[in-house]
């Protein structure tokens, strides 16, 4: 594998930098709990985050116009009020719930490893999620991306080819000097299929503890690494 080639590493977010569905759960909890309604904080995080891809779905096809992330979690999260029975809420406070997904919280490992990779590569995200969210995110977490990109930047969605092209260009490298970091096996396949090298992460409990999807690298993995520290470490190695 040509490492020595790669001159920047793309990072999906959403489960490979983030805990999403712990974040949402702990905020829907405390909602709850001021606004005095039950709800299974779990189950809506995971209905929430599975309305995702038929959402995107619905762009793809032209049942929807092109909307970023926000609107389309705002599009799932209206549905998901009605599904739980949830009454009550402001439009302030509905705002402030959609705006989770610029609150996520990342996973343990995530700033010391993208501090040690950030000193070979440059580091930039490379998610579905849009300019604005990502970059919130990045203020709230602590994250020091070199590059914020978004899907949004070439209004297609990943795994569509486009994306993934798009952030080689913008970056002004090939894709073969490119490598997709992320805990998807969908995203590095798409990856792969336009030329870049690819690393699988895993995050075996991004769905919780019954995940049964992602559990191991496809095919399309050039590197499997534990955490993003395990990545800095194999691609050390390999550079040296």
């Amino acid at each position: 594998m040509a490492v020595s080639k790669i001159k920047a590493l793309t990072f999906d977010v959403f489960g490979t930098v983030v805990d999403w569905r712990r974040t949402i759960i702990d905020e829907v909890t405390q909602l709850a709990q001021k606004k005095e309604f039950t709800v299974d904080a779990a189950r809506f995080a995971d209905d929430w985050r599975a309305g995702y891809q038929p959402a995107m779905h619905r762009v793809r096809t032209g049942d929807l116009p092109w909307l970023n992330i926000d609107a389309l979690h705002r599009v799932i999260l209206d549905d998901l009020l009605d599904l739980h029975e949830i009454r009550g809420l402001s439009e302030s406070e509905k705002v402030h719930l959609n705006y989770v997904w610029h609150r996520l919280k990342p996973w343990a490992d995530v700033r010391s490893g993208l501090e040690r990779l950030r000193q070979s590569f440059t580091i930039a995200t490379l998610s579905n999620g849009n300019v604005a969210l990502l970059t919130n995110m990045a203020k709230n977490a602590d994250l020091r991306w070199d590059c914020i990109l978004s899907a949004e930047l070439s209004n297609h969605y990943k795994p569509d080819p486009e994306v993934y092209l798009k952030a080689a260009q913008l970056l002004g490298i090939s894709p073969e000097e490119t490598m997709m970091v992320a805990a998807h096996n969908s995203d590095l396949k798409g990856a792969k299929n336009v030329g870049f090298q690819t690393a699988f992460i895993y995050r075996p409990q991004e769905y919780g503890p019954t995940q049964t999807t992602d559990l191991e690298p496809g095919e399309h993995a050039d590197f499997a690494a534990k955490d993003f520290i395990d990545l800095a470490t194999q691609l050390e190695t390999h550079t040296t």
